[in-house]
This record gives structure tokens, C-alpha cells and sequence, in this order.
């Protein structure tokens, strides 16, 4: 509608501002230290939704960082839509690779360079600026309730607890999240399912103290070398899991679903030019595509012991640890593969160790059918601004909270997100275009007109 693009044109400098200011607060969930930038940001983001004109705005305090809840109800006959984001960031270590500091943004060669600024302030806020052009164009056709949670990053560990004491509040006919990517602008997609997730963290033990890596070398197991067998173990000379039980419910994909896949645009060459390596990895038998779309993964997220420090230090460390994720594909359990990777952990440790294998969070993966009414809403309308049709495809990272959305609230969820892969995302130097932020607040309003109308 002209009237939408003239609104968005007018004003598409302030709402570019107000992103800016979003980012500028550096809402870390994982970090203590920065609880007072959750509430901060929590309360900027009511704020910014009452200016966009929402009739009610609530911060509800959970057991960790804030959540906010906000609505605009123009005719309960009419659908609506929970639009679903979060406002906390992950961490922005290691400060020393960004090039510029992680919030404080800088707009370079038409892109925004800022932690949070597509995973997930840039993506949520483009559903607040639609919203207000919406309802400042009296055009709004459908009912819209905001769920904008602090914890994402962390696993969404109090979620589930204000989801289901607040079914009511939450009913819907539809769930809209934008925290994903597409393919290019030039070849715009959806997400028809995320991955699950296990996470853990293990910590094994040796010897009582730091030990004198002379004195007490070759006699006593080093935890860091145990820990990076154990880890080594996980992986065959394929690249396969080893991990007993690991692939006992996978779903495999179907050979249409892989043909379907193998026909989205993919170049090996951009693809590692892009990411600085001479050659892929993976499992083999599986292209790139599936090994980050259909197939689960086990990966180490982080490793440390000993002395890290500046210069030399000739010890033989008294503990080890890592922090270990798998990704998981339709029909897995985070509950059980987190269950597996504990006590293989647990059972293939050496005599010379202690092994203590722990839980940090978990979720499961999710499909979005493509013959559900959002689906179809969310084609139509990318098909409406970008002049072309989506392709389905399936998305590698993990929202926690989707399974539950749909167990508690009995509704679909729709994955529209305008970000891209090559957007550094929970990495230095975290992007997201100009471009990309605009098509977002232009395309919105048309799932809401489209979604109306079915």
C-alpha cells in the first residue's frame, strides 16, 4: 500500500535512530554484571512500543531479567498475531576482534556494526515500526501482541513459567518471530524449522593442585590432555558422532526435501571465501545445506585450564573444562541427547580423572508446516515487496521457545527473519543492512493484510 511506503520513507530516519539507541545498551543476559542494562532496555522497549501505538504496555518481572508484554486489540473477531523477539545479546567476546565497539553502533558501507543489531534488536523492532505504520495510516487488519523476553541468549529459562500462567493473555492465531535469516535479498527464503539444543558444560579433575609439570609430568594424567581426548572421541573418521544412542531418533529427510534443498543457491567458493578457510568440514555424505539444515551436530563451544596468561608457566593443571552444544533435528529430545552426552562424559573418563558433566540449557526443534495459514501469509507477502517467491528452507540455529509456544498456546509459529547468515552472529563484528532493516518494516505489514484475508 502507497500509504505505507510514504509513512516508512517519511520516517524511516528516526526509526533508524531509535534502533541505534536499542543497541547502544549492552543487555547481556549472560553476564550479572549487566542487570541493570536489562531493565533499562526492558523499559526502552515498552516505551518504544507505546510510542508505536500499543494500548497496553506491562514489564513482568520473572525469576531472571524482565519480560515485555504489549498489545493493541483493534476488534477481538479479528485474528491475531503474538509476535515473538528478544531484547537480550550475547556476550561480545573477544572485545580485541571488533573494529569498532560492540555498542556503540557504527553505520558503514550501508550497514549497521553493533552487538544485538540483527540477532535480535534490528529484527524485533522492524515489527514495532510496522506496527506504528499501521496504526498511523489506520490500516492495522489484525490484532498484534508483543512477547519481547530478556533471556533468549540464556536458554528462555523462565519462559515457559510465564507462558503457561498467562495462556490467556497470550491467545493468539499465530505466532510471527523474525530471528532468523534468508538466503540473499536476491533470493529471499523461510525458515520451515529450527534445530534443537543440548548444551553442557564438563569439568574433569586430576590432581589436587597445580602440579610442576617437570616434577609430576608423565606421572599423573593432565586433565587438559583427558578433556581433549574425551572431546576427539566424539567424532569418527567421517565426522560422524559417536556418541552411543546420538542418531536413534533422528528423522531422516526425505529425498524431496533434499532435492528441494540442493536447488536453494549455494557457491563453495563465496561460501569460504567468505568465512577465510581452503576447505569444508562435516559429516560426510551430506552437502553443506544439510549438514547445517537436516543433519544434528556436536560441537565445542569453548575449552580452558591451565595458565593462559602472558609468558610461561611449566604446570600441570588441576582441572579442565569445556562448554559442548549439539544441535538437534526433528524428533530428537534435548532432554535425552543432554541425558547421552552427561554420561558418555561420564563413561569413557580414565581412572587418573574425575568427570562432572552439568547442564547449562536445552530446546527442541521445530517445524512450521507450509500449508498453515501463516505460512502461506508470510509467502504471500514477501512475494508482495520482493516481486518473487520465497524459498522453504531449513534454518541451523535454535529458538528454545518454540515447541512451547506451540504446546501451551496450540498455534504455529511463522519464522520470517530478514537477516543473513554472513551477519556474524554471536561473533565480532555482528552486521546488519540497512537494506535488510527497511524490507523488514515494508514487508510486515503485508503478513498482517495477507494473514487477515485467510
Amino acid at each position: 500500500m502507497q500509504a505505507w511506503k510514504d509513512y516508512q520513507e517519511k520516517n524511516k530516519d528516526r526509526f533508524l535512530n531509535e534502533l541505534l539507541d536499542l543497541l547502544r545498551i549492552p543487555s547481556i543476559s549472560a553476564k550479572s554484571e549487566h542487570k541493570a542494562d536489562m531493565v533499562t532496555c526492558a523499559e526502552a522497549v515498552k516505551q518504544r512500543l507505546l510510542e508505536a501505538g500499543a494500548d497496553k504496555v506491562t514489564i513482568y518481572e520473572t525469576a531472571g531479567h524482565p519480560l515485555v508484554y504489549g498489545e493493541k486489540i483493534i476488534d477481538p473477531s479479528k485474528p491475531t498475531v503474538l509476535v515473538y523477539g528478544h531484547y537480550d545479546v550475547q556476550p561480545a567476546d573477544p572485545l580485541n576482534l571488533w573494529n569498532s565497539p560492540p555498542f556503540e553502533p557504527l553505520i558503514k558501507d550501508g550497514k549497521i556494526f553493533a552487538r544485538g543489531s540483527c540477532d535480535d534488536k534490528g529484527q524485533f523492532y522492524m515489527h514495532v515500526k510496522a506496527l506504528e505504520t499501521m496504526v498511523q495510516t489506520n490500516s492495522l487488519s489484525t490484532n498484534i501482541k508483543f512477547c519481547i523476553e530478556g533471556e533468549e541468549e540464556v536458554g528462555s529459562p523462565n519462559l515457559a513459567t510465564f507462558v503457561k500462567a498467562n495462556k490467556e493473555l497470550l491467545k493468539a492465531d499465530v505466532v510471527l518471530i523474525s530471528d532468523t535469516a534468508m538466503i540473499s535479498m536476491e533470493h529471499p527464503s523461510i525458515d520451515i524449522g529450527v534445530r534443537g539444543l543440548s548444551y553442557i558444560e564438563v569439568e574433569v579433575t586430576g590432581p589436587n593442585r597445580d602440579l610442576h609439570s617437570g616434577v609430576y609430568g608423565g606421572a599423573v594424567a593432565n586433565p587438559i590432555t583427558i578433556l581433549a581426548k574425551m572431546i576427539a572421541s566424539c567424532h569418527d573418521e567421517n565426522n560422524h558422532i559417536t556418541i552411543p544412542g546420538f542418531y536413534d531418533d533422528v528423522v531422516e529427510a526425505t529425498t524431496e526435501e533434499r532435492k528441494l534443498m540442493a536447488a536453494a543457491p549455494y557457491n563453495e567458493d563465496e561460501y569460504k571465501t567468505d568465512l577465510g578457510v581452503k576447505e569444508l568440514w562435516g559429516e560426510k555424505g551430506f552437502t553443506t545445506n544439510e549438514r547445517t539444515g537436516i543433519r544434528p551436530t556436536l560441537e565445542l563451544n569453548g575449552i580452558w585450564g591451565g595458565y593462559t596468561g602472558e609468558g610461561a608457566k611449566t604446570v600441570l593443571p588441576s582441572k579442565a573444562f569445556a562448554k559442548i552444544s549439539a544441535r538437534l533435528v526433528p524428533n530428537q529430545s534435548s532432554e535425552v541427547i543432554t541425558e547421552k552426552l552427561i554420561g558418555y562424559f561420564q563413561s569413557i573418563a580414565p581412572a587418573g580423572v574425575t568427570v562432572k558433566a552439568s547442564e547449562h540449557h536445552g530446546g527442541e526443534p521445530y517445524m512450521t508446516p507450509i500449508d498453515s495459514k501463516g505460512y502461506k501469509a508470510a509467502a504471500a507477502a514477501i512475494k508482495d515487496t520482493f516481486g518473487k517467491a520465497a524459498i522453504p528452507v531449513r534454518g541451523g540455529g535454535s529458538i528454545p521457545i518454540c515447541a512451547l509456544f506451540e504446546k501451551e498456546l496450540g498455534i504455529k509459529i511463522v519464522f520470517m527473519g530478514f537477516g543473513l547468515d554472513s551477519d556474524n552472529l554471536h561473533s565480532p563484528n555482528e552486521k546488519y543492512d540497512l537494506f535488510n532493516f527497511y524490507k523488514g518494516i515494508e514487508t510486515i505489514p503485508y503478513f498482517h493484510k495477507r494473514f487477515a484475508e485467510m
